[in-house]
């Protein structure tokens, strides 16, 4: 299986897993690490110092920062918002 990348996609990663579908408009930042199988919808961005596993679908408009780990076969539902900081006010 091919990796399959959206031509208005900017993908800056060769972390990428056989068979995972990069849709329009995402942003993937050099050491980001994709597994096989995934589906990143449109408009999403994903940062250097994330993972996200095997099989699993990442909807619109999510955005992954540094730090967050996304396990196999996980769904993360349109516009869902992570935060990388730990002490928010």
């Amino acid at each position: 299986m091919s990796v399959t990348i959206h031509p208005s996609a900017d993908v800056q990663t060769d972390r990428i897993g056989s068979g995972t579908t990069i849709w329009q408009n995402v942003v993937v930042l050099p050491g980001a690490e994709i597994g096989s199988e995934v589906n990143i919808n449109a408009h999403c961005l994903v940062e250097s110092d994330v993972v996200i596993g095997d099989r699993s679908t990442i909807k619109s408009g999510v955005y992954l920062w540094n730090g967050v780990s996304i396990g196999r076969d996980a769904f993360v539902g349109p516009n869902v918002t992570f935060t990388n900081d730990k002490f928010p006010r």
